[in-house]
């Protein structure tokens, strides 16, 4: 394409307005919430992957972190009002670390390998500090006539989960993910219709566990283990849509 006919087009799709898309279009815009959180010890928050990772030496350049942010955790009715005026119709947000433990605290099941993890897990009481956070995002955002989507996992599993069990290399993760995903839909399902189970499943795979430039970082057995990381993935992804239509689809109509 010439120069100037791409310019030309460039500023005829800068024209662009809602009265060009349908009518039931939906604008919104979306965060990870590691990247814009912080308040990396509150809410009953643990340590996730993405924590431990950028706190190594040398996994990012200039060395920043997710530990303040932009400190959405305190400041997310801020951030709603400009949502709101900006005039976008949905906001689409994950749930991590204080999410999970809406989440769990401690792990009280039968298996002893699992029984000190803090953030989610089979047979533990829900955090009520994390259900609450979220529930006040959640009415806030419909309030403003903003409506949530939100995203099940978005890169940051609990650290606890990845050193004492190998996080997505194991199996028995679908069965935590389960677990988390029916205490979102019972905690949430009644305000929120759009869910998304697995943030970009291939970037986990293949950056966290084949190349080694997303969290944990790994990359010593890149041939095997991004297929094993996807296979789970995607029966996370099964078991958690299995659950929401046998249990909440009907009773979660709007």
């Amino acid at each position: 394409m010439a120069k100037k006919d791409f310019l030309k087009e460039y500023e005829e799709a800068d024209e662009v307005s809602r009265s060009d898309f349908p009518p039931k279009f939906v604008f919104g815009v979306a965060t990870s919430a590691y990247q814009v959180e912080g308040a990396c010890n509150k809410g009953g928050r643990g340590p996730s992957i993405w924590d431990a990772f950028s706190h190594s030496k040398g996994t990012i350049i200039d060395g920043s972190n997710g530990d303040v942010a932009v400190d959405q955790y305190h400041r997310y009715k801020e951030d709603v009002e400009l949502i709101a005026k900006l005039g976008f119709d949905a906001y689409r947000f994950p749930y991590h670390g204080r999410e999970y433990s809406c989440g769990y605290t401690q792990a009280q099941n039968s298996d002893r390998d699992f029984k000190k993890f803090l953030n989610y897990g089979l047979g533990t009481k829900a955090n009520e500090e994390g259900i609450s956070y979220y529930n006040n995002v959640i009415n806030n955002l419909l309030e403003k006539g903003i409506q949530p989507y939100v995203t099940l996992y978005h890169w940051d599993l609990p650290l606890y989960l990845h050193e004492n069990m190998g996080g997505w290399l194991n199996k028995k993760i679908v069965d935590y993910f389960s677990v988390y995903a029916d205490t979102c839909f019972a905690s949430f399902g009644d305000r929120v219709k759009d869910w998304i189970t697995i943030n970009e499943p291939l970037q986990t795979a293949i950056n966290g566990y084949g190349i080694g430039i997303f969290a944990p970082g790994r990359h010593e057995c890149s041939s095997t283990e991004p297929y094993l990381v996807a296979h789970h993935q995607l029966l996370a992804h099964a078991a958690a849509v299995s659950i929401y239509r046998s249990k909440y689809k009907e009773k979660c109509q709007f």
